[in-house]
């Protein structure tokens, strides 16, 4: 069902440097992800299923690939009063900055939130990975009479010092915030009501605001971000609520984060499932058939479509769309992205996208469109926690294959 009283804003990031490399050539929310999808994907999949249709992409860095997906994949119908449209930043007569944080990219687009005339607006990031109805975080809203909702998760303490923490009252009201907080600050803003192994309530970086409460707040506070200045300086000021979330989910925002996420779909009951039928995370129809296998042993792998896998050993991967993998190869703990295409008209002497033959692919990801010749063995030799290189990049003991990347036969890393 749809609800007309709600637009969703999904933030699409900065640089996305913590995800670096495979944010060189595009945005973190088009970084691919779990062998056909894409991470914008997700929030906006969860908008759809909730019902809210009316939907804006915010985007800075990067953006062709992201826009190309989401133009391609979210065509709403001529008979539908929803869209999914993106804002990238630009420059207007009463703007020539960039975007300098996440309520400051919001104020910039008010103009456009106003048109919708829609009574909520809720704010998403484009880089976690989650499965949520936000037609129960809305009714909180509602029901609590707030100016403003967070969307929280308890967790333990040796997780809490990664999050910006918020302390409620007993009456679910928000009464104080920190950024990472660490010893006796941490053990200060524990909440009432928590069990004891989980007594710290994370901001997920999800606001549900009273639109007209938003407009307020972002004329009158020009503050960049709404984490680090919009909501603690609101406290005591607003009536600030929070909804608790007691489901998977991840911050994919880091290599090592994104890496394992993906890893954990591999498994035969995964933390959070690509199967279900009655919330789905939605992506680009494509028109590939189906995988080819040939003598092939695979043990919790993930394989998506179109791909040529002959006579070679996964364990433990994501295999993305169109991967080519040539006989007597080892692939174990990766992430391979696949292709965009293709080869159709091989140039002599040139190698072909995929992975060649008798290679030993371990613990790494291999961006889209890579071309790995033969004998190549891509190990982390050398035991590097992180690296930089002119054809590969290590983070936290992961080696990246950037995309479009070439590696020539009998390379070792």
């Amino acid at each position: 069902m749809k609800n007309n009283d709600v637009l969703a804003v999904i933030l699409g990031g900065g640089k996305g440097s913590r995800l670096f490399p495979l944010t060189k050539y595009r945005a973190k929310p088009a970084v691919p992800f779990g062998g056909k999808f894409r991470i914008i994907d997700v929030p906006i999949s969860n908008c759809l299923n909730s019902g809210f249709d009316k939907i804006f992409v915010l985007t800075q860095f990067n953006t062709e690939s992201l826009h190309r997906h989401i133009y391609s994949t979210y065509r709403l119908g001529r008979f539908c009063e929803g869209f999914v449209d993106i804002l990238a930043a630009q420059q207007t007569l009463e703007n020539m900055d960039w975007y300098q944080g996440t309520a400051d990219a919001v104020r910039q687009n008010l103009s456009y939130i106003k048109e919708t005339n829609a009574k909520y607006t809720i704010i998403l990031s484009g880089d976690h990975l989650y499965r949520m109805n936000y037609n129960e975080f809305l009714n909180t809203h509602i029901q609590s009479n707030a100016d403003i909702s967070i969307s929280v998760k308890p967790v333990a303490r040796k997780e809490a010092s990664e999050f910006g923490i918020l302390q409620i009252d007993e009456l679910n009201q928000v009464k104080n915030f920190m950024e990472k907080p660490s010893g006796a600050l941490l053990e200060s803003i524990k909440s009432p009501g928590l069990p004891p192994e989980t007594p710290f309530l994370a901001s997920m970086g999800i606001y549900i605001f009273t639109t007209q409460t938003l407009i307020n707040i972002l004329n009158e506070n020009t503050s960049a971000d709404f984490g680090k200045h919009i909501i603690p300086e609101s406290i005591g000021k607003l009536r600030i609520i929070t909804h608790q979330f007691q489901g998977y989910w991840r911050d994919i925002g880091t290599i090592a984060a994104f890496f394992h996420a993906n890893l954990e779909l591999t498994s035969l009951k995964p933390p959070f499932t690509l199967y279900d039928t009655k919330f789905p995370i939605y992506t680009r129809a494509r028109s590939l058939s189906g995988s080819r296998i040939d003598n092939c042993h695979m043990k919790h792998t993930l394989l998506a479509d179109g791909c040529f896998i002959e006579k070679s050993t996964i364990k433990n991967a994501v295999i993305g769309i169109r991967t080519l993998i040539s006989q007597n190869t080892e692939i174990e703990n990766c992430v391979i992205m696949g292709a965009d295409y293709y080869d159709s008209n091989i140039v002599k002497n040139t190698l072909s996208v995929g992975i060649g033959e008798n290679c030993i692919i371990r613990n790494a990801i291999i961006d889209k469109n890579a071309r790995i010749g033969n004998n190549v063995k891509i190990m982390n030799v050398n035991k590097k926690n992180n690296f930089d290189g002119t054809l590969f990049y290590i983070r936290d003991g992961i080696v990246v294959i950037p995309k479009n990347t070439i590696i020539q036969d009998d390379t070792v890393i």
